[in-house]
């Protein structure tokens, strides 16, 4: 009976920070997204309700991190503010040990967990997808607002546009160059005198049609290709979609990204990309579980900085991990490494590091964080 109470006790206490930092993080996330969507409202005329939409699609991507974030953030706090009110100390005193009190930590872990593979299994690659489409299908609404003359225009994914004379009453053009990466295997680079926007209106699709240019392209080592046009009708959108743009691998499920990495008629560059995209989706929302172990220590050993120290203690953790996994990703993209080792190797470093400072903790050892910074400052002094 005592243990169920404390453990409901430690469960609440998680769970309120939890939900406030998941707040905070995906706000703050979500700030450099509202000023571009901001800019679509004001400047192309886009209705409030379609810029909710595409809000709505962009979360799954934010909660992937943000539940991490917030978890250890709930952690840290939670144990921080037991441990100055002494209430740590009150529970050694009854006989309940340091390891005793991870159990319902490691069920919010569990939970938090659960909700990272949902938000990464589903949400996020049909998120993608969807706000993919619903942005294709906005810009092609009002593609011939939104160009300008002498400016770079990159509305679409894969598709960079600019000429020096655009007629908004007629949608032509003078001096045009346009870049076309929608398909990474070919990409064109497009000169043109002239050219002219036709389509976009009720579901037709966008087409340029250019004339009096030349189409630049490269493909397979020093392979390179010149073709001179008279006149060139270019599809820039088909009804909502980017033509010729192929799902990248944040648009694929899981079982899409194991058939095309495991694929052999697919590049090994792009394997390498796909199994690591493969094994991130199943790792990131794992750290929840593993910054559970870390973060109790953290946050009794932290008993007088406050949570401004809990607070700067998070960024720190989150930083350093989030940096080796990326760094991490680089070399299994590269083909250093296996994408199993290195997707799942901070897990397992930060997990190490955890059950060493539990150790620590359980014996009523203090880790002195400040000492490797005394170090680096006495060197420089030296130096």
């Amino acid at each position: 009976m005592k243990n169920r109470i404390i453990n409901l006790y430690i469960i609440r206490e998680i769970t309120h920070l939890f939900l406030l930092g998941i707040s905070i993080f995906t706000m703050i996330l979500l700030m450099g997204r509202l000023i571009k969507l901001t800019d679509m409202v004001l400047t192309r005329g886009v209705p409030l309700a379609d810029v909710g939409l595409m809000i709505v699609y962009l979360l799954p991507s934010f909660l992937l991190f943000t539940i991490p974030m917030a978890f250890l953030l709930a952690v840290l706090l939670a144990f921080g503010r037991l441990s100055a009110d002494n209430e740590i100390t009150v529970l050694k005193a009854g006989g309940i040990s340091l390891i005793q009190l991870l159990p319902p930590v490691l069920l919010c872990g569990a939970c938090a967990a659960i909700l990272g593979v949902g938000a990464s299994l589903y949400g996020v690659p049909k998120g993608n997808a969807a706000f993919k489409k619903l942005s294709v299908a906005v810009v092609t609404r009002n593609i011939t607002a939104t160009l300008r003359e002498k400016v770079f225009w990159d509305a679409l994914p894969g598709l960079i546009l600019y000429c020096e004379q655009y007629d908004d009453r007629s949608k032509s053009l003078r001096g045009v160059l346009i870049n076309d990466g929608r398909d990474p295997s070919r990409p064109l680079t497009i000169f043109a005198a002239n050219g002219r926007v036709s389509g976009g209106a009720a579901g037709e699709p966008v087409m340029l049609i250019l004339s009096q240019g030349s189409i630049h392209s490269a493909s397979g080592g020093n392979q390179y290709r010149l073709i001179n046009f008279g006149e060139y009708a270019m599809t820039v959108a088909n009804g909502g979609n980017p033509a010729g743009g192929g799902l990248t691998e944040i648009d694929m499920g899981v079982t899409e990204l194991a058939r095309r990495s495991g694929d052999v008629a697919t590049p090994l560059p792009q394997r390498r990309k796909l199994a690591a995209e493969l094994h991130s989706r199943f790792a990131l929302p794992c750290a929840s579980l593993v910054f559970a172990i870390v973060a109790v220590p953290l946050g009794i050993q932290n008993r007088r900085s406050g949570k401004s120290a809990g607070f700067s203690i998070s960024i720190a953790l989150l930083l350093a991990y989030y940096l080796l996994m990326s760094f991490l990703r680089t070399v299994v993209e590269k083909g250093a490494l296996p994408a199993a080792a290195g997707m799942w190797l901070p897990n397992l470093l930060f997990a190490a590091f955890g059950c060493w400072l539990l150790w620590m903790a359980s014996h009523e050892k203090t880790v002195d964080f400040s000492a490797p910074l005394t170090w680096v400052r006495n060197l420089w002094k030296r130096s």
